[in-house]
């Protein structure tokens, strides 16, 4: 069972890299990326106890790297919700993703969701490291421990779109449920089963509320 302080989307600082520096399959870029900014996101996979699975990432797309921290190496953590006032460092506020988010914040549809960005949005807000471009996504994660009917999840979608398609970009929104992640716009469209992001793989789930879930959370 993975550590359940710590979630999917996470962003956690670390005393040291997480990456030995004799290790030769590490890409090479990875070391100098953890030096300008010592974090590593969560992400959703199984890890031996006291050890959280990490995502480290460098200056462009593809440069992402799986791998695992030890637990006592974690300074702080920053979850998603945490950044969702976070002001962006000074000059990137006009950026597209920034000021989605700004919009997205009087939205009084999301007023009561506890909720927040994630990806590049979120890692520029937490390191201050300049991640996010002009045509960057927002990414977006939703806690949802309780059911979302299919009717109230169209209208959130529709309240994302439009203002993501007034800021000119792509809003992906994920709902945070006991079984797993799941995609806003795939529960939106009340399908029989839905794909379900889990600590061991992407699965279709009828529901993933049932009490089968639960207790389980989404990486146990």
């Amino acid at each position: 069972m993975s550590d359940a302080r710590y979630r999917p989307h996470d962003l956690l600082k670390l005393r040291r890299c997480p990456v030995a520096a004799a290790d030769t399959d590490a890409p090479p870029w990875v070391h100098d990326a953890f030096a300008r900014a010592p974090f590593a996101v969560v992400r959703r996979a199984r890890a031996v106890p006291g050890h959280v699975a990490v995502g480290l990432r460098g200056a462009t797309r593809a440069e992402r790297h799986a791998t695992f921290a030890d637990s006592q190496d974690i300074e702080a953590l920053i979850s998603p919700e945490h950044l969702l006032h976070r002001c962006p460092p000074e000059g990137r506020a006009m950026l597209a993703p920034f000021v989605l988010l700004r919009a997205l914040l009087e939205r009084a549809c999301l007023v009561g969701w506890t909720w927040g960005p994630t990806g590049s949005t979120a890692f520029e807000l937490a390191t201050g490291v300049p991640t996010v471009h002009a045509s960057s996504d927002l990414d977006v994660l939703m806690r949802a421990p309780a059911p979302v009917p299919a009717d109230e999840a169209h209208a959130l979608l529709h309240q994302f779109e439009s203002c993501a398609e007034t800021a000119g970009i792509r809003v992906d929104v994920q709902l945070e449920t006991p079984a797993g992640g799941v995609a806003l716009a795939e529960w939106a469209r009340h399908k029989p089963r839905t794909l379900v992001k889990r600590a061991d793989g992407p699965c279709l789930i009828a529901d993933p509320w049932s009490a089968e879930f639960a207790h389980c959370g989404s990486d146990d």
